[in-house]
C-alpha cells in the first residue's frame, strides 16, 4: 500500500474544491491549482475565492473551518512545481479528453514515482483518457469520481484499466473507505460508469415527462421526491444542485460514446432551454439562479 501524505486538486471549480476541503477535512494538506484569471493582481484568485466560498457553503463543506489552512491556494503557472511532493494528484477539470490529455502529460513530467493520479471524470472512459500517453503514467492512473456534495455522498466510483497497477488501486480503495468516509464501488470503464450511466438516464426521462405532461417545476418536484425514494432536491432541483452546465456536458458526453441502439437515444432530446440559461450564468446553485431557484 501506497502512503498518501500531501495531496493535490487541479481545478478549483464548484467539485474540484469540495474535494478539496473534503481531503483536508480528512487532515491531509492540499494543494488546489487553477489557471490564472485575465487581468489579475491575485494570481492565485480562483482557488483563493473557491476556499471562500467553501467557508460560507451551506450545507457546510469542512467538517471543521480550521480544515480550510490545510489547502494552500496556488496556480498551474507558479505552482505546478508543488506537485512534485504530491501522493495523490486529483484532476477535476473541463470534462473535455484533449485538455485532460494535455494536463496529464504536463503532469507526467514533474510527478515522483508511485504517486497516484486520478480523473474525477463523470462520464469519459478511463481507456479513452490514456490512450496515447506513457506506460509510465498508466500505472499509476485511475478514476476516482466523487459525488457532489463530496462530504455528504458517500459513494466514490473507481474505474481501473488493464495498465492500472493493482497497487494504486488498492490505495485510493483504502484512503476513500477509511480515511474519507467513502464507500468506494469498482466499476468497469464504460461510459458513466454505473450512477451517472443510470442517473443521466433517469433525469432526461423525468425532464421530458414534466415537459411533455405541463407540469410546473414545483409539482415534478413534489411527485418525483422522497415518496418514490429520490433525493427531496425533485427532478428540477437536483439539475440546480448539479449544475445545468454540467447536465449539458454528461448529456453531450453520452449522446457522443452511446451506439445509436442504445436506450439513452430514445429518451434524450436537445434542451434549448438548459443551453439558453447556461449561456445566461443561470446554471442552478453556483450561478446567478436555475430551474428551481
Amino acid at each position: 500500500m501506497i502512503k498518501i501524505g500531501q495531496t493535490a486538486v487541479i481545478g478549483a471549480g464548484v467539485m474540484g474544491s469540495a474535494i478539496a476541503a473534503h481531503l483536508a477535512s480528512a487532515g491531509f494538506p492540499v494543494v488546489l491549482l487553477d489557471i490564472i484569471p485575465d487581468d489579475a493582481t491575485n494570481r492565485n484568485a480562483i482557488a483563493t475565492r473557491a476556499i471562500d466560498r467553501l467557508l460560507k457553503s451551506d450545507p457546510p463543506a469542512f467538517m471543521h473551518s480550521n480544515a480550510a489552512s490545510l489547502i494552500r491556494p496556488g496556480n498551474i503557472t507558479d505552482d505546478f512545481i508543488l506537485l512534485r511532493d504530491s501522493d495523490w494528484i486529483i484532476e477535476a477539470v473541463i470534462e473535455d479528453v484533449e485538455v485532460k490529455r494535455s494536463l496529464y502529460r504536463k503532469i507526467e513530467e514533474i510527478r515522483k514515482d508511485e504517486s497516484i493520479v486520478t480523473s474525477n471524470t463523470s462520464t469519459l472512459r478511463l481507456a479513452q483518457l490514456g490512450d496515447g500517453l506513457p506506460q509510465r503514467f498508466c500505472g499509476d492512473f485511475l478514476i476516482a469520481h466523487f459525488f457532489n456534495p463530496p462530504r455528504y455522498v458517500r459513494l466514490l466510483e473507481l474505474a481501473s484499466g488493464p495498465a492500472t497497477r493493482p497497487e494504486a488501486l488498492a490505495t485510493i480503495r483504502d484512503v476513500a473507505d477509511h480515511r474519507l468516509g467513502k464507500c468506494p464501488l469498482l466499476c468497469r470503464d464504460t461510459p458513466g460508469f454505473i450512477a451517472n450511466r443510470i442517473g443521466a438516464f433517469w433525469l432526461e426521462s423525468a425532464l421530458a415527462q414534466a415537459l411533455d405532461h405541463g407540469l410546473t417545476v414545483e409539482e415534478a418536484d413534489a411527485v418525483m421526491s422522497q415518496c418514490l425514494g429520490i433525493p427531496r432536491t425533485g427532478v428540477f432541483g437536483l439539475l440546480d444542485l448539479i449544475g445545468l452546465d454540467l447536465i449539458l456536458t454528461v448529456d453531450d458526453s453520452l449522446a457522443r460514446a452511446l451506439p445509436a441502439e442504445d436506450p439513452y437515444h430514445q429518451v434524450r432530446r436537445d434542451q434549448p432551454l438548459l443551453r439558453e440559461m447556461v449561456a445566461q450564468g443561470l446554471t442552478g446553485r453556483k450561478g446567478k439562479g436555475g430551474l428551481s431557484s
